[in-house]
């Protein structure tokens, strides 16, 4: 990895430039009203350079700029596919193509991390990486008690470089700001940050992975591998073979896309409520289904913890919404943080954007598919200020859950899963299912 870290100055000047460039276009637009424009056609045309350049520049960038990036790609439903396209094929080859360790520096990495007879904790340990990403790489080994493990270890410096980003990104608000009017970014990078710095501790990764690993000890649905050992650059654990998410996508019969769907919502939706976690990176490489049926998961650096489970209003809401009583939607949604007191939403635009979110817990059996994800997402590509999804601000308790449902979403689709899902629903989330009495009024 011998571009990670960057040189500090090159990285800092990518992302510095951003606001430079921003103010630039911001003086041409006043020429161009100046010169007879309509204030909206400028407004619009500067909001698409500054997003064309904002996710140029992400996706150039490693560690903490790319991990906003992908943050913010929830939002990419508002900006035009020539633009939200190419940014999500720069972050696919990042995330496939991150280039391995040289060998002397695995080694150098476990004699720092395990000592110098760090070869006596296993019988054998395969130098070349099984997979490889911006954070950390997975090595193939046998422990000296002849368990298969995977070795993950974290590439020097990728802590520093990803902590540096977001000291620049920190500045860039009133660039997102252009894109999104409703969103507080300062509350975003602040809870990315501080998830950041736990996804660099894979001493933690190791307590959220064992806590898993012993809820689900057993289940007849699901299959954690457990740790084995682990320090703050180093985390062994068991390994596990099955046949990846990403296949059965690809070449799995409809029943078992259907059970892997299934399955995948379940496990999302019950971890907050039987292991007080979330797992926050649901994307098919962190999934295997196994020979036994049971679904495999992995990586646990990304958790968010829910020791109360979903919060309660989340299914309140869900439920209100389904009953038809937008008002208390509103109100609710002000309550929670998503309108912000100065942003006015007409009822209405807001029904039509939340309806796709909602519409799988409102009927007994869903079917998702990319025909039915792109015609939602047709649905609120508009870059004017009035558009409700720039207008909607994320609460920072709601950063990971938004982004695991968004990312959750985009699976099930890839999947073109049916399932019951309205049952897990009613099963695992608070609030769903209660009795509605005087809980509109609570809410209120």
């Amino acid at each position: 990895m011998s571009d990670l870290p960057r040189r500090a100055v090159t990285r800092s000047a990518k992302l510095a430039a951003l606001p430079l460039s921003f103010a630039g276009r911001t003086a041409l637009g006043l020429g161009k009203r100046l010169g007879g424009k309509s204030a909206e056609i400028v407004a619009q045309e500067v909001q698409q350079r500054t997003a064309e350049q904002v996710f140029k520049v992400l996706g150039e960038l490693k560690g903490g700029a790319m991990k906003l990036g992908q943050a913010l790609s929830i939002f990419e439903a508002a900006l035009p596919q020539e633009i939200a396209g190419p940014y999500r094929a720069t972050l696919t080859r990042l995330q496939d193509a991150a280039p391995p360790l040289p060998t002397s520096t695995v080694h150098t990495v476990l004699t720092e991390q395990l000592g110098d007879d760090w070869r006596q904790h296993f019988l054998s340990f395969d130098d070349q990486p099984t997979a490889a990403a911006s954070i950390g790489q997975v090595h193939r080994a046998v422990w000296h008690d002849g368990r298969d493990v995977a070795v993950k270890i974290q590439y020097p410096g990728a802590g520093k470089a990803l902590l540096g980003d977001f000291a620049q990104l920190a500045r860039l608000g009133k660039v997102f700001g252009t894109l999104l009017p409703g969103l507080d970014m300062k509350a975003v990078l602040s809870e990315l940050r501080e998830r950041i710095a736990e996804e660099l501790d894979y001493l933690r990764e190791a307590e959220a992975q064992h806590a898993f690993a012993l809820e689900f000890d057993g289940d007849p649905d699901f299959h954690v591998p457990d740790v084995v050992a682990a320090n703050e650059m180093v985390l062994v654990s068991e390994w596990m073979d099955g046949t990846p998410l990403s296949r059965i996508i690809a070449e799995g019969t409809k029943e078992q896309r259907d059970r892997a769907g299934l399955l995948f919502v379940r496990f999302l939706f019950c971890s907050p409520a039987r292991v007080g976690m979330l797992h926050a990176d649901p994307h098919p490489g962190n999934f295997r289904m196994l020979d036994n049926g049971k679904l495999g998961v992995l990586d646990f650096g990304a958790v968010n913890r829910l020791p109360d489970g979903y919060p309660k209003s989340f299914g309140q809401l869900t439920r209100i919404f389904n009953q038809g009583d937008m008002d208390t939607v509103m109100r609710g949604l002000r309550r929670e943080g998503f309108i912000r007191d100065d942003i006015e939403i007409d009822p209405d635009a807001l029904r039509a954007f939340l309806a796709p979110y909602v519409e799988p817990t409102a009927v007994e059996e869903f079917t998702f598919s990319r025909e039915w994800l792109q015609a939602q997402v047709a649905s609120v590509t508009d870059l004017r200020p009035t558009n409700v999804v720039r207008q909607l601000n994320l609460p920072t308790s709601y950063v990971l859950i938004h982004r695991v449902h968004a990312a959750g979403v985009g699976v099930l689709c890839q999947l073109g899963a049916t399932a019951r899902f309205r049952d897990e629903v009613i099963r695992w989330v608070p609030g769903f299912a209660d009795d509605p009495d005087d809980e509109a009024l609570a809410i209120g």
